[in-house]
């Protein structure tokens, strides 16, 4: 594609964006479809993430994905890519991408309040050996199936309205870490003075 705001905005979102008046915010801005150090830096951090597909007749789905931090990888300049872990067994997306490739990935980061949005197309790959060892960390305790390669067409990281921070256990273990530690020396401090009284 050769414009990323036609993958972003249909004529008919064109439309609205008119109609109710923001189009013109949008009309001269710069979107992006390569993939920059910003952003492999936001994925290598990355460990959740919704894919969202549609069939053939435009029934919507949106999945989680889920793995070890940087588990969506980049490779190359536009092109992203993730093992896909053995699951629930529907198989909504893989059918949905069997007859209609393009696909959309939101990753919300709640630590920072960021909003990163991926359109482009997606397509499943099995039987790549190559490609599966550049994916999969061996240390995570998950049986890949096959890989998803997702190709770039637009992205765009908005606004942090309305997104809560929130964050995980390895984000909030050193500080809770600083607090057990300063605990124990005033328990010491605590116990020491009680020894003198």
């Amino acid at each position: 594609m050769d414009n990323p705001e036609d993958a972003m905005f249909s004529s008919a979102v064109k439309a609205e964006q008119a109609r109710l008046g923001s189009r013109v915010q949008f009309e001269d801005r710069a979107w992006k479809s390569e993939i920059t150090d910003d952003l492999r830096q936001f994925l290598a951090v990355i460990d959740t993430f919704f894919l969202a597909t549609a069939s053939a007749d435009g029934r919507p789905y949106v999945q989680h994905r889920g793995g070890p931090p940087g588990f969506l990888k980049t490779i190359g300049t536009h092109t992203v890519a993730f093992a896909d872990f053995a699951g629930n067994r529907q198989y909504i997306s893989l059918g949905h991408l069997r007859e209609n490739d393009r696909a959309h990935i939101l990753i919300p980061h709640f630590a920072t309040q960021q909003r990163l949005k991926l359109w482009g197309r997606a397509r499943v790959v099995e039987g790549d050996l190559e490609l599966m060892e550049r994916l999969v960390d061996p240390n995570y305790r998950a049986r890949p199936e096959r890989a998803i390669v997702f190709r770039l067409e637009a992205w765009d990281i908005n606004c942090r309205q309305h997104i809560v921070p929130r964050y995980t256990e390895a984000e909030i273990a050193p500080a809770v870490d600083r607090l057990a530690q300063r605990i124990k020396e005033l328990e010491a401090e605590v116990a020491q003075l009680k020894g003198r009284a």
